[in-house]
């Protein structure tokens, strides 16, 4: 159950291009509900899928080609070991060797904040990630399946009980691009069998039931996976169909909080857009909500917040002046200039859509 109240707050996604952990700590503490970054530029420790995949049977890290590899033998043989594990929650903790960023966040003063937040990569982005040795995705061992759910599972809980000793409204919300596939006719993992796995996932969280992708989105379809919170790239939809407007009336009804992720974080685009031309979309989006189900606008702003859209670790439209790919030094720090862009706008686009509906 969620016990804050959203009001038009700011929150970002999880990953971040930085190089420097202190500058990207700072960023993200500069927010109304502030998160640990997770930034794969520092070091392969620092990465979503390989922080998630820590102690889970099978699973090996390849340095050098910067990649999880799966051995199905290996993952039979570590089993046993495994499920010993499965009493001792310290083994579902996220340590300094995979997060130095994930420990120096909670070192900091977090216990003001309204809110605090973590994430933890989610069983169905992990399980079509990483490849066995036949280059098939784990999701479709069902053995591997079982034991990946139940096991972010319990990744999610033991971030959440962390957090929760720093700040009593903290949340962990489970990150999932890889929902965005399930509708691909390529996917032998199809959307029936992710809603199936992922209520009995969701119910056994701990906490406020987040989740968060930046992929293309079903909103209905994540709307009604049972989470209490949602985060998505809402400037990539263009505008609210109205055959959404219902199911989104009902997750705000039933005390769902919604996170907009509507400021850009691709070069070309941003530069086109104010904190005032956003909150015109984004209003746009609630309008189409309230006309079409009777639902306030003061009510949808009270349970939303706000966000940048996607984590920007590649903008690929960068180009030197003679044409050719700028150096990775130079996009690094491209990428950095644009996701400080999106939060910078991030306090004025709040402050906006609270003076326009009274929260």
């Amino acid at each position: 159950m969620v016990e804050f109240e959203a009001q038009c707050s700011t929150t970002a996604m999880g990953i971040m291009p930085h190089r420097d952990v202190d500058r990207a700590l700072e960023l993200a503490l500069s927010l109304d509900i502030p998160f640990w970054p997770q930034l794969p530029k520092v070091s392969l420790y620092e990465d979503m899928y390989v922080q998630a995949s820590q102690n889970f049977p099978g699973i090996a890290i390849d340095f050098d080609k910067e990649k999880l590899s799966f051995d199905t033998a290996r993952f039979e043989q570590e089993l046993d070991e495994y499920f010993v594990k499965m009493d001792v929650p310290e083994a579902f903790a996220l340590t300094a060797e995979y997060s130095k960023v994930f420990h120096k966040f909670l070192s900091r003063e977090l216990q003001d904040y309204k809110a605090i937040r973590g994430q933890v990569t989610g069983p169905v982005s992990f399980g079509l990630k990483v490849l066995d040795e036949d280059l098939k995705p784990i999701i479709y061992n069902e053995e591997a399946r079982t034991i990946l759910f139940d096991f972010i599972q319990r990744k999610v809980n033991i971030q959440y009980q962390e957090l929760k000793k720093r700040n009593p409204n903290a949340f962990v919300w489970v990150d999932e691009p890889g929902l965005g596939y399930v509708f691909s006719g390529f996917s032998g993992y199809n959307e029936q069998h992710a809603r199936e796995d992922y209520h009995n996932f969701v119910a056994g969280l701990e906490g406020p039931k987040g989740l968060h992708l930046c992929a293309e989105v079903n909103l209905p379809y994540l709307l009604e996976l049972g989470v209490e919170i949602l985060s998505f790239d809402a400037y990539q939809i263009g505008f609210m169909p109205r055959e959404y407007a219902g199911n989104v009336a009902e997750f705000i009804k039933s005390g769902g909080i919604i996170s907009w992720g509507i400021i850009p974080t691709e070069s070309t685009t941003l530069a086109t857009q104010t904190p005032e031309t956003l909150a015109a979309i984004l209003s746009s989006y609630w309008e189409v909500i309230s006309e079409n189900t009777g639902l306030s606008l003061n009510q949808i702003a009270k349970q939303a917040l706000v966000a940048p859209a996607r984590c920007c670790l590649s903008d690929l439209g960068q180009v030197n002046t003679v044409g050719k790919t700028v150096s990775e030094c130079q996009v690094s720090g491209i990428e950095e200039g644009l996701v400080e862009k999106a939060f910078a706008l991030l306090p004025e686009l709040s402050q906006i859509l609270r003076d326009k509906y009274g929260v």
